[in-house]
């Protein structure tokens, strides 16, 4: 099995309970990391404290060197990482038990390059009129929402979480999602890092780096004549917390705006066949349906969620493929491959 560091990427104390979490979940693994990471950025007092707090458990707290945003961090770590897989776990996310092992496993066959797994909502805590604790979906957001709470739904993506339409079994699949996803540390020599002109910074929803990394990848190793394996493994479970203000329409309008704008930046760098292969097939398959069942059961809310969600995402990207709309986006050269 190879060696994995795990990056866990900060920018705020706000989260600071979760990123105790995410980094306690890490070390509870059967199978242990190389190393851990936790990258801070550009946020002095959190240097500080992470230093602080988790230097002394032998964890790795580092600041971004790189520009500010989450694919700067990324970048930053990947860098420093020595393990022969970089695993990536975001700071409001905690690790169930057999994560690890479970992403690493697939790496056994030499053409996986990358693995990813699945993220489960943990909802805000709401309470009834009567004031009873409900952990429930939110009806801004489709789905089913059975006891065991780790049902999917077709929007779940807009809270970075695993969303209908996705493999329940592991596959090969186009790209993965930034919550939770490992990659051989060579990719980044080969292929360059995250694009820091399209990832997300702070709160702004802007994002799919992860996609574009993906697709870049593919297509330099197919130009070489390699064949190369990406891989959704469901067995590499994390809990993604979603907060109050994620689960408004305000909230949803922003996201899918900002996921057509995001779409349409990666098709700019690796082509729009490759950027929309997926979303061709959740648009014309997995989004009607959704809309016809919640119909049937009288979720008028959910159903015009995705209408709107749909609305919203297609604006964003007709408005980013407008001329000069994503002049700055550049790809990023080769990364090194870090210490080891």
């Amino acid at each position: 099995m190879p060696t994995a560091t795990v990056v866990i990427c900060v920018y705020t104390e706000k989260r600071w309970d979760d990123i105790v979490d995410a980094v306690d979940s890490v070390v509870a693994q059967d199978v242990q990391a190389a190393e851990i990471i936790v990258l801070v950025d550009h946020n002095a007092a959190l240097l500080s404290r992470a230093q602080q707090a988790f230097g002394p458990r032998g964890v790795r707290v580092l600041p971004n060197s790189k520009k500010q945003g989450l694919s700067g961090a990324r970048n930053t770590a990947v860098e420093a990482a020595s393990g022969d897989v970089v695993v990536f776990l975001d700071d409001d996310a905690a690790a169930r038990p057999g994560w690890l092992a479970a992403l690493l496993e697939p790496y056994s066959d030499p053409t996986v390059m990358a693995v990813g797994g699945v993220a489960h909502p943990r909802w805000p805590v709401r309470r009834s009129t009567a004031g009873a604790r409900i952990d429930a979906r939110p009806r801004v957001l489709p789905g089913s929402a059975p006891a065991d709470g780790d049902a999917t739904g077709e929007l779940d993506w807009i809270v970075g979480c695993t969303y209908t339409g996705q493999p329940t079994e592991q596959a090969e699949v186009r790209n993965l999602m930034g919550c939770n996803m490992s990659f051989r540390r060579e990719v980044f020599g080969r292929v360059g890092g995250f694009a820091e002109d399209i990832g997300r910074i702070g709160k702004n929803p802007l994002g799919c780096e992860e996609t574009e990394l993906c697709i870049r990848a593919r297509q330099v190793y197919g130009t070489a004549g390699e064949k190369i394996r990406i891989v959704f493994e469901p067995g590499a479970a994390v809990d993604h917390r979603v907060s109050p203000d994620r689960v408004e329409w305000a909230y949803l309008r922003r996201r899918c705006w900002a996921e057509g704008l995001s779409k349409a930046a990666v098709s700019k760098l690796v082509g729009s066949d490759d950027a929309l292969s997926t979303e061709r097939g959740y648009v014309a398959r997995i989004l009607p349906g959704a809309v016809v069942r919640e119909l049937k059961q009288k979720r008028v809310t959910s159903a015009a969620a995705v209408v709107v969600a749909l609305g919203f995402t297609s604006a964003g990207y007709l408005r980013g493929k407008l001329p000069g709309a994503t002049a700055g986006v550049r790809l990023p050269a080769a990364a090194p491959h870090g210490r080891g």
